[in-house]
């Protein structure tokens, strides 16, 4: 297991005005006092830290004098010095579980503080997002006719019916060039991923609800008990850790750098990880969730990214560059948005946004992610590099991004891409040309899918 996380109680006491606006500026889930009980109780906990060293150092002192006791006069001392020396070790003790209280209480409150924010990190709900860049070709009128899941159920290219006998709602088979799509988004991705200098990895899809709970994921809704965001598996031993399904891979990857000291030259480290997400909430109704937009398990391929302190920002617009490069690619209208406070989560200190135009739909939905967690993570996980120059350990900084999450990315690409024949039925799907070195399919199989 690992030890337990080490925040910085100092700073949250020493910003305690800070720390709250910015928790009400990204509308965390904390208790009104919380932040200003920790400045109280981390005072109480140096000052009880401190009085118990005392009493320890007295302890050693009161040792030295029982050892060196030999005449009989030094017998009285050494009777004397034992009751204090009891009276002592049964102050210690008692002081030992009051700072051990008090540290539990600390952490437990501390823990639910989100990150700080950038500065220029726009204030307010989504829809205060800024939007940084656009690419690709200009929108294509919105239209029903393109909705996604009507073209893939006409060109056999998704089962959702089957699906929902065999798991339930919000779950899909992906058939025929469906699923050759899939397959080919994904080599893709970690093609351009490597390219760029990041290791390919292939993830557990099952983790410890603790690492997920350090990595910023609530496996449980802390207000509702009974609700849950993760799909949690059922152990037959009660001492066995617990275990759910991860809803990214940024989880795994995340703990592949726990507990671990990096010499400073050695980041950073950048990974391209592949793995399912699974969403225990995705099944809400409407059309928000319909089709493959939102569902309950997909294919996920990840970028993370290990770095010095002084280097996240700049790494940041490094995978932002790759996220760009795939996408670009891909032939699709995308915009990049800077996210706001209220849609940060509790761990980026900066979020970046990329969506792409889906004319089925009717509107913009997000693709990739990108997120500067700073050292929120590190400082739970315990990832720490060290300086040569000064022989400190430092916290490092984390960094994650979608490279992509494939069923959006097949939403898009059938919504931007269907042609229709003269009786505006769909026939075909035009593909960008870019994945055809990573198409498995051959021959007469291939009926539906042009390349542009």
């Amino acid at each position: 297991m690992l030890p337990p996380p080490r925040l910085n109680y100092r700073s949250i006491s020493e910003n305690s005005v800070n720390k709250l606006t910015n928790a009400i500026n990204r509308k965390a889930p904390l208790p009104a006092d919380a932040i200003h009980k920790v400045s109280r109780l981390y005072t109480e906990f140096k000052n009880s830290s401190h009085l118990l060293n005392e009493k320890r150092n007295a302890r050693s002192m009161i040792g030295e004098t029982i050892r060196s006791s030999g005449s009989r006069k030094d017998h009285e001392a050494k009777e004397n010095a034992l009751k204090h020396a009891k009276a002592l070790k049964d102050e210690i003790a008692e002081m030992e579980t009051m700072c051990s209280r008090l540290e539990s209480e600390l952490l437990e409150l501390a823990l639910a503080i989100p990150n700080d924010t950038h500065p220029s990190s726009p204030l307010g709900p989504e829809s205060a997002a800024v939007t940084l860049a656009t690419q690709g070709p200009a929108c294509l009128p919105v239209s029903p006719a393109r909705d996604h899941l009507a073209v893939a159920k006409k060109l056999k290219l998704v089962d959702m019916e089957n699906a929902s006998n065999v798991s339930g709602t919000s779950w899909y088979f992906l058939m025929n060039e469906g699923a050759l799509l899939e397959l080919a988004l994904t080599n893709y991705a970690i093609s351009v991923a490597i390219k760029h200098g990041f290791q390919p990895v292939t993830t557990p899809d099952v983790v410890r609800s603790d690492i997920a709970q350090r990595c910023g994921f609530q496996p449980r809704d802390p207000s509702h008990p009974h609700h849950t965001q993760s799909y949690h598996l059922h152990s037959t031993s009660p001492s066995s850790p617990e275990l759910i399904l991860a809803g990214t891979a940024e989880i795994p990857i995340a703990g592949m750098f726990a507990n671990r000291l990096f010499l400073s030259k050695a980041l950073p480290q950048k990974i391209v990880g592949v793995g399912h997400a699974f969403r225990a909430e995705a099944g809400a109704r409407g059309a928000e969730a319909r089709g493959l937009y939102r569902v309950h398990q997909f294919t996920k391929v990840e970028l993370f990214a290990v770095t010095r302190a002084e280097e996240s920002e700049s790494m940041m617009e490094e995978i932002r560059q790759v996220q760009d490069s795939i996408l670009r690619e891909l032939d699709l209208p995308v915009r990049t948005l800077d996210m706001p406070t209220e849609e940060l989560g509790a761990s980026a200190y900066r979020k970046y946004d990329m969506e792409a135009w889906m004319p089925g739909r009717g509107g913009w939905g997000e693709v990739t992610s990108l997120s500067n967690c700073t050292d929120y993570q590190a400082r739970r996980m315990h990832i720490r590099y060290h300086l040569e120059t000064n022989k400190q350990n430092l916290f490092a900084h984390t960094l994650n991004g979608t490279a992509a999450a494939i069923p959006r990315l097949i939403v898009a690409l059938i919504e931007n891409g269907v042609e229709f024949d003269e009786a505006g039925e769909p026939v075909a799907i035009a593909l960008p040309a870019v994945l055809r070195q990573y198409w498995l399919g051959t021959g007469s199989q291939d009926t539906v899918v042009k390349w542009k």
